[in-house]
Formats: C-alpha cells, sequence, structure tokens
C-alpha cells in the first residue's frame, strides 16, 4: 500500500514514533500514559510550560467573545500588546503576523523598501552563515545553511553571508560595495547550535550600519521573550535595532509573530505595501497580552536568571570533564552542549528517559526548557540530560 494512504500527512518532518495526549506545567504525557520532560518547549514555544491557567484562562475568553474581524478595522487587542511590546523593546511600532518567517518576511520587506528610498535598485542584506531565519523562499535564502537551502533553487537574490561573529568581515563588505542595506542577525544561534557570539558583537554591527546608513535588525524569533534572562536578548548590550522580530513562545502555544521597527523604518510600510489576513486577531494577541502578564507577574526574567546560573553550573561541572563533550554554552535558558560527533540518536534515547530534547547542527544537544521550572525539575532535567550524555559518551 501507498505509504501516504497509511498516514496523509506529508513526510516534511522525521517525526518521532510518540503522540501526546496532554500537558502542564513542564510534563507533557503521551496516548499510552508516559510522562515525559518537555526540555524543548515545543522548540521555545511553550515558555511558560502547557495548559498555564492564565493562558487557559485568556484564550477560553477570548473563543467566547471574538476570534476575527481583520486588519481593515482596530483590534483593541492588538493595540494593547502593541503598547506593550514597544515599551519593553524600545521600539515604534508592530506589524503582526502568524510566524517567525513571517516576521522575519515583513523585516527583509522593510528593508527592501529602505533601499529603494535611497535609490539602490537591487538592495543586499548581509546574514550570518549558521544562521536561520525561516521556510518561505526569501527567508530560506537569507539563511546561512546550505543544506536546508538544497533543491529549492534558485533562491531570492539580495543576500550575502559572512561568518557569524566576524564584524570585520561585515565592514569589509561595506567598503567592497554600496548595495548594502542592512544586516539580519540573531542575537544568539540557536538552530546552528546556540552560537553565542563575542561580547559587544552586536554594539559593533550598530556601529558599522549607522556608519553607512544601514538597518540593523535582529531576529529574536527564538532568543525573545525573557528567553535569555532580558525581554530580548540585544537587550544584554547597549544597543538598539532597527528591526526586532519575534513569535515562538510570544503566544505560548497559539501561532502570533512580530515584526517591530523603530525610528528609521517604522513609517516605511504603508497601506497596500503588506499584511496578513490573520496576523493579530484578537485571540492571538489575547493570549500574548496573557504571556507577558504572566512573565511579569511571575517574574520570569529574574527566575530565567536563577534557573540559568544553576544549570549552567551543574551541567559543566559534570559533563565538561568528561571525553567528548567540546562545551557546554548558554545565554539563559538556550542551553546547548557540543559534542565532539554526531549524536541525534541522544533524541530517541531521550525518549526512551522520559525527556524530550533536540539536537541540532548534528552533534550539539539543544535544550530550549520552560521558565516556569521549580528547582526541583530543573534538577531533575540536569541529572536526566547528563545521564545520557554520560552514557553515549562512556559507549565510544
Amino acid at each position: 500500500m501507498n505509504a501516504s494512504k497509511l498516514n496523509p500527512i506529508m513526510s516534511t518532518y522525521g517525526r518521532q514514533p510518540i503522540m501526546f495526549a496532554r500537558g502542564k506545567g513542564v510534563w507533557l504525557w503521551d496516548t499510552d500514559g508516559k510522562r515525559y520532560f518537555d526540555a524543548l518547549c515545543g522548540i521555545a514555544v511553550c515558555g511558560l510550560g502547557h495548559a498555564h491557567p492564565k493562558v487557559t484562562e485568556a484564550i477560553c475568553l477570548q473563543a467566547g467573545q471574538l476570534l476575527h474581524t481583520s486588519n481593515l478595522y482596530r483590534i483593541d487587542l492588538q493595540e494593547q500588546l502593541a503598547f506593550k511590546l514597544t515599551a519593553a523593546s524600545g521600539l515604534d511600532n508592530v506589524f503582526f503576523c502568524n510566524s517567525g518567517a513571517e516576521a522575519n518576511e515583513a523585516a527583509l520587506k522593510i528593508a527592501r523598501r529602505y533601499g529603494h528610498e535611497r535609490g539602490v535598485d537591487c538592495p543586499v542584506v548581509i546574514t550570518m552563515n549558521g544562521s536561520f531565519h525561516g521556510r518561505t523562499m526569501a527567508t530560506l535564502s537569507a539563511t546561512g545553511n546550505p543544506k536546508v537551502q538544497k533543491g529549492f533553487e534558485p533562491l531570492v537574490a539580495g543576500f550575502v553571508h559572512v561568518p557569524y561573529g566576524d564584524c570585520a568581515a561585515v565592514n569589509a563588505l561595506f567598503n567592497e560595495r554600496d548595495d548594502i542595506v542592512g544586516v539580519l542577525v540573531e542575537p544568539v544561534q540557536g538552530e546552528g547550535g546556540v552560537v553565542i557570539p563575542p561580547v559587544g558583537y552586536l554594539e559593533q554591527l550598530r556601529e558599522i550600519c549607522d556608519r553607512h546608513d544601514a538597518l540593523l535588525m535582529f531576529d529574536e524569533v527564538q532568543s525573545g521573550m525573557a528567553r535569555t534572562g532580558k525581554w530580548f536578548a540585544f537587550q544584554h548590550e547597549s544597543v538598539q535595532p532597527d528591526v526586532m522580530t519575534l513569535a515562538k513562545s510570544l503566544g505560548n502555544g497559539v501561532p502570533i509573530g512580530a515584526c517591530l521597527a523603530g525610528p528609521k523604518a517604522s513609517e516605511l510600510l504603508q497601506p497596500g505595501m503588506h499584511g496578513s489576513t490573520f496576523g493579530g486577531n484578537p485571540l492571538a494577541c489575547r493570549a500574548a497580552l496573557a504571556v507577558l502578564t504572566v512573565i511579569e507577574e511571575e517574574s520570569l526574567i529574574e527566575r530565567c536568571k536563577i534557573l540559568s546560573r544553576n544549570i549552567e553550573a551543574e551541567l559543566k561541572r559534570t559533563l565538561e570533564p568528561l571525553a567528548g563533550v567540546v562545551q557546554v554554552r548558554n545565554k539563559g535558558l538556550m542551553i546547548g552542549i557540543e559534542l565532539d560527533r554526531p549524536c541525534g540518536e541522544l533524541v530517541a534515547r531521550g525518549i526512551d528517559a522520559g525527556v524530550l530534547i533536540n539536537v541540532t547542527a548534528d552533534n550539539v544537544v539543544r535544550l530550549l526548557p520552560p521558565l516556569v521550572m521549580s528547582d526541583d525539575e530543573a534538577g531533575h532535567m540536569v541529572s536526566t540530560v547528563c545521564g545520557l550524555i554520560e552514557a553515549f559518551c562512556a559507549a565510544d
């Protein structure tokens, strides 16, 4: 029988052979009743864990009132959310959409519009090797990973890639050509292996962009919303972007993305230039407002810092002495454990052990746990993951 007749879902994912029935806090239960610690959060989405009561209440309330009207009309909850996000970021205004890729598409359109207004006919944006910005054709082209681009050529023109963390390479490109209109960069590379740039990297990029009158754009789809111990990862440095994108944990599972803009970019998109049918609808904005409220009321930014310090110390104490472990690195609760060999099989071993993890860049165990972990839950995650890696390294 044709495999598609057995499962009519397109095979765009190498899915694990489990199915979840419910979740609460840091835990998920599969359809057989087995419990798992969710150290991945749906890939940095459920930062408040599963079924958080305040988010659940907000969704249920809004579902009984109004789901959708379209952006042809004002939406009160959208405006409330925009005020909160601009206050937290220091940026001026927001375009709401449904995903990180859509948010990055909006950022790239802003950059191209900025270039055309400066008389640049074929605007170019600098992005970084190892980056990931989405699966649409423009964001795929912006992504600095030939592996995910293969088979989808011709790519969208207008991108040039340089090594991540290398400001000299960025500066050299600006000096060589006059068609560069912006730089798009992740303050921490998530899909690239939880790669943290040198201190001052973002500030240097700001100085270069200012000198060349270009836009500095931060992709905070994975690193935003308190994940690194600040509202946004760029706030670890004294720097302000012209454009910033958000998604993932903004809605704690309800699809929503956002593209924020500062003074140089906030008026570039005018009526008729961009849009989204579902973007910023009342349900999504109500959920996102609940997420921001919980982060504030439960002091999760400070909590993230405490958890980060404790988890980092224990992971380094246990794992860094091991042969086979190259480095433990983290920014808040974006955690990467780099091994000296491919380690994709650890995902299945984790499932057997009751913990959901991810391996990215072939040899980096990535942890993106909920911000709402208790100390005991964090300890359970660390001890389980350390046990998996110790056994894996010892076997080879």
